[in-house]
C-alpha cells in the first residue's frame, strides 16, 4: 500500500470528491482530508491511500491536474520525521 500526499486542495473538496477522482486510477483504499484541530476548517491537503502500481498511475496523472479551479499537488507521502515545526519537537535536550 502508498500513501498519497494531496495538496492545494480546495478547501470546498470533499472525501467524496477526491475518492471518485483518484477511483479513475485505479482502487483507493482510504481517502483522509486533513482539517484544522482547532477549528475543524479544512487545511487544503490530504491523503488517499492505494496499491503501489494505482498509486503510480494516480500520481502520474493527476498531479497538477485542476480541481475546483487550483492545480493539485500530488506525490508520493514522506514519512514524518520526529520534530519539526512548533510543537516541541526537535532535538532532545542534554540535561
Amino acid at each position: 500500500m502508498t500513501k498519497i500526499y494531496v495538496g492545494n486542495l480546495p478547501f470546498s473538496a470533499t472525501d467524496a470528491e477526491v475518492r471518485e477522482l483518484f477511483s479513475q486510477h485505479g482502487t483507493v483504499e482510504s481517502v483522509s482530508l486533513i482539517t484544522d484541530r482547532d477549528t475543524g476548517r479544512p487545511r487544503g491537503f490530504g491523503f488517499v491511500e492505494m496499491s503501489r502500481a494505482d498509486a503510480s498511475r494516480a500520481i502520474q496523472n493527476l498531479n497538477g491536474k485542476e480541481l475546483g479551479g487550483r492545480p493539485l499537488r500530488v506525490n508520493e507521502a514522506q514519512e514524518r520525521s520526529g520534530g519539526g515545526g512548533n510543537r516541541g519537537g526537535g532535538a532532545p535536550k542534554r540535561w
